[in-house]
Formats: C-alpha cells, sequence, structure tokens
C-alpha cells in the first residue's frame, strides 16, 4: 500500500479494497521501520491518526465519499496543531504545543484527511538544505549522504521514501520546488493569497506561501484542492475562486506557449542538467506546446533583492520570541534584557542568528533607504519583466535548481554558496507567481526537477502541464533504492 498515489488510495478506499485505518497502521509501521535513516519526522500522532482515520471509515460507511477522505498525510511543522508540538524545528518552540488549528490544517482535517505527524524542517524555515533543524539534519533518499533540500526537506524526503503519499510544504524562496527537485517528487507553489497562511508560523510574510508535495501532479491537484481557498482571518488571503483542479488535469497542450529565458541557461547551470531541461522541452513539443525565448532581464538582482527582504521581514517577524509569552526561556534571567538576550541566543540556532541580523541591519536607521527600499525597487522590476513575458507565453519553463543535491554538510561554511541555489525558485515568490517543480531524470544518481511558472491563479495550467507531461514520461514513478 506504501507505493500508492493519493489517487489510487482514493479509488481503494471508494471500492473497500482497505480502509483507512488498515493503511494508517501500515504507514505508521513503516515510519517507525525506516524514518531512523532520514530523519524526516519530528513529532508522530500515532493516536490523533488512528481517531481521524477510523471516524473517517465511518463517514465512508454513512455514504460519505471524497479524495481526502481517509487519506494519510503530514504536515511540516509550523503548520499549528491544536494541542501537538508546533516547533519550526527549533530549539525555541520545543516546548509549543499550539492552542488551535491553522487554517490548513483545519480545511485538510474537514476533508477527511489522517495526520500521520509533523515533519522536520529548516529551522524557521530558514534554508535550502534541511541542515539547521535543531532536530537534526533530514537525509536525501536518493542517497544518505545527500541533503533533500529546504526547507520542507522533511515533507519531501517522507513522501519520497514512501512514507506517506503527500505532504504540506511552505515555499518562501523555493522551499517547495526545490526539494520536490532533489526528491523526484512534484511540488506547486501557488499564487501568494490562494492558501490560508493563519496558523502557519511566519517566516517573511510577504513570501511564504503553503503547498503540496507529492509523487504526482495528479496527487498535488487533489491535495492543493483542499488546501486552497479565501480565510478572513488572513488579511493576506484573496478571495478568488477555487476551479476543480483534477478536472483541468487533461486538457490538450497544443498550441501553448512556452517560454525559455536565456538567462536561465548560464555559465552557472550544471550542463548535464541544460540537458534534461531541453529533454523536457522536446517533450512537450511532441504534446503540441509551442516554444519561445524570452528574458528575464532583472533576474540577476532578485537573490540579493530577496536576501534583503526576507531577513528584514524576519527579523520583525522573529521578534515576539522573546522569553516571555511562550517558547523557550533561559534559566535564571539577572533582569529584563538578559532574559531578552539569552533566550534569544540560546533558543535560535546560528541561521536564524543571521538572518535576524542581516535584516535588523537593512532595517535600521540610514540603511533603510539604501537596502530595504531599492530591493522592494528590485522587487517591483522582477514582478514586471514576468508581466511583460506573459504578454508573449503562457508558462514559463526552465531548471528548478542549477545544481543537484550537493552532500550533508557541503556548503555549511558557505551560506552565500547555498543561498544561490535559489536562484531560479525566488523570483517567483518575489513576483507571488504561482510555480510548479515536476521529476526531469536523473545526474549521477540524484533527481532533477525541471521548473513551470504561470500568471497569477492559474495552477490549473502548471498542473494541466505536468500532468500531461507525466503520462508520457516515467521519471516520477522512480523510487529509491531501500524504500
Amino acid at each position: 500500500m506504501h507505493h500508492m498515489t493519493l489517487a489510487e488510495i482514493a479509488r481503494g478506499l471508494a471500492d473497500k479494497k482497505f480502509s483507512s485505518v488498515e493503511l494508517t497502521q501500515t504507514l505508521l509501521a513503516r515510519i517507525a521501520q525506516l524514518d531512523p535513516q532520514i530523519n524526516s519526522f519530528i513529532s508522530l500522532t500515532q493516536d490523533l491518526a488512528l481517531s481521524q482515520a477510523k471516524a473517517a471509515d465511518e463517514r465512508r460507511a454513512n455514504g460519505e465519499s471524497g479524495a481526502l477522505l481517509g487519506a494519510p498525510i503530514a504536515h511540516k511543522d509550523l503548520f499549528c496543531t491544536q494541542g501537538i508540538r508546533t516547533s519550526c524545528g527549533s530549539k525555541m518552540l520545543d516546548n509549543f504545543k499550539a492552542p488551535y488549528d491553522a487554517t490548513v490544517v483545519a480545511k485538510l482535517a474537514a476533508a477527511g484527511a489522517v495526520t500521520l505527524g509533523k515533519t522536520n524542517m529548516d529551522e524557521f524555515a530558514m534554508g535550502s538544505a534541511n541542515e539547521s533543524s535543531w532536530y537534526g539534519a533530514v537525509k536525501n533518499p536518493w542517497n544518505l549522504e545527500h541533503v533533500p533540500g529546504g526547507s520542507s526537506g522533511g515533507s519531501a524526503a517522507a513522501v519520497a521514501a514512501r512514507l506517506l503519499p503527500a505532504a504540506t510544504a511552505t515555499d518562501t524562496g523555493g522551499s517547495i520546488r526545490q526539494p520536490a527537485a532533489f526528491t523526484n517528487l512534484t511540488g506547486v507553489k501557488p499564487t501568494y493569497g490562494r492558501v490560508s497562511r493563519w496558523g502557519m508560523i511566519a517566516y517573511a510574510s510577504s513570501l511564504d506561501q503553503g503547498g503540496p508535495l507529492a509523487r504526482t501532479a495528479e496527487d498535488c491537484a487533489i491535495l492543493l484542492q483542499g488546501m486552497a481557498g479565501f480565510d478572513p482571518n488572513d488579511s493576506t488571503s484573496i478571495d478568488e475562486p477555487v476551479p476543480d483542479y483534477s478536472a483541468g488535469l487533461n486538457g490538450s497542450l497544443q498550441g501553448l506557449r512556452i517560454g525559455v529565458p536565456k538567462e536561465y541557461f548560464s555559465a552557472g547551470l550544471d550542463p548535464r542538467i541544460a540537458e534534461l531541461i531541453h529533454n523536457s522541452i522536446k517533450e512537450l513539443e511532441k504534446l503540441g506546446a509551442v516554444i519561445k525565448e524570452i528574458s528575464l532581464p532583472n533576474m540577476q538582482h532578485a537573490i540579493p533583492a530577496y536576501y534583503v527582504i526576507a531577513p528584514a521581514e524576519a527579523s520583525s517577524n522573529l521578534s515576539r520570541f522573546d522569553g516571555v509569552r511562550f517558547g523557550y526561556r533561559c534559566e535564571n534571567p539577572e533582569n529584563l534584557e538578559d532574559l531578552y538576550k539569552r533566550s534569544r541566543g540560546e533558543g535560535f540556532g546560528s541561521e536564524v542568528q543571521r538572518r535576524i541580523m542581516v535584516g535588523a541591519y537593512a532595517l535600521s536607521a540610514g540603511y533603510y533607504d539604501a537596502y530595504y527600499l531599492k530591493a522592494q525597487k528590485i522587487r517591483r522590476l522582477v514582478k514586471n519583466d514576468f508581466m511583460s513575458a506573459f504578454n508573449e507565453v503562457d508558462i514559463i519553463l526552465g531548471p528548478t535548481t542549477p545544481n543537484p543535491a550537493w552532500k550533508l554538510g557541503a556548503k555549511s561554511s558557505d551560506p552565500v554558496a547555498a543561498y544561490l541555489e535559489d536562484v531560479y525558485t525566488i523570483t517567483a515568490n518575489l513576483a507571488g507567481l504561482p510555480g510548479l517543480s515536476m521529476p526531469a531524470g536523473f545526474v549521477d544518481g540524484l533527481p532533477v526537477g525541471v521548473q513551470l511558472l504561470a500568471p497569477y491563479f492559474q495552477e490549473g495550467r502548471l498542473l494541466n502541464v505536468a500532468h500531461q507531461y507525466q503520462l508520457n514520461t516515467d521519471w516520477h514513478t522512480r523510487t529509491p533504492t531501500g524504500f
């Protein structure tokens, strides 16, 4: 059962080939057996999962149906889950049990999804490798000496290792798409505002967006359907109708205009990945797509702009973790200032401290105009580049990452080298656009992803293209040895 996709599980439950309780018990046993190798979970919720599975079976027995009813998933450990530890991968929140469910968690629970646990992540979602978690690094199931990508590496590794069919994740600068590429999965970063951020512990509020990680575009469509929608609790949520993503999967690609930015194929891209991307382009051409070279001239400025804006927002968002109201508190503080300093110094890891300091500096008097304001102007230029491009093409295609997954620890001493791995993904977050990564082949036995970007609220178009591609290729069906 562990090799079944969400779509196959839905059909199996509907046909009474197995129950949700049986499936949940099977996957919980598999997690207990295999997860020590990859460290993809921070918390397991066996009792909750079995009670939800039993309730889902009863709902089906009473005539209810639904693609997520009884389907096992896991949540990235920054989605608040009532009464369950929500740690954000940090010592700061190791003792925090959320008093309420995030909107995403509540919506999926209402749809009947079964929560197996909370997945490991880079601390406060800050990282590209899942090595900054206080609970230890996550390992890539395709090669246990390599990173799974971050910050949603726990969700990605768990799905790739067939511990569960799908998981929630978040994407601030590529943290759904990059782990998807590194672990041979499909991952979707929706349009900013498409999925509620209420109850999702913030890293950078204008960039963060929740989305699905799964093995196929079909499964991502199912999970995104359950996650998306307007939420009055979230001031950044957009009241836009949510289409039936599954119904749109089988549309023809005949005449689809695909833009390929010339800036994507620079000296920084591994030539073996470039070849796989060109192979993907040829496959889509066979399906009727029309390819056109385009330009995104301000892409080169995206990384420096992002690494001013995101840390600036993080320095503001993380100021609430001060040892007073919740979370970690230092022992025997001498006074209030000592409480603040030691609680934050002991509770936050080095990467989080680095980004808080960068952000505080960028927002400080005398530097705001020189850094933060200028970064926001670059952000507008990046968005304008995309708007011009989408006047000519329907989607944009390119690599998800410039390199395959690197070895654990290989970039630990050089944070900037890790930041540069986000070069293809962060532009979508700066512009608020939807993006998708799907499997496109392998380099040295490690997965490679191809990225698709679309205009606002066109997640269905991305899923349609990815699904048609996956009907004609088999990269997404490959399984890591030993799992």
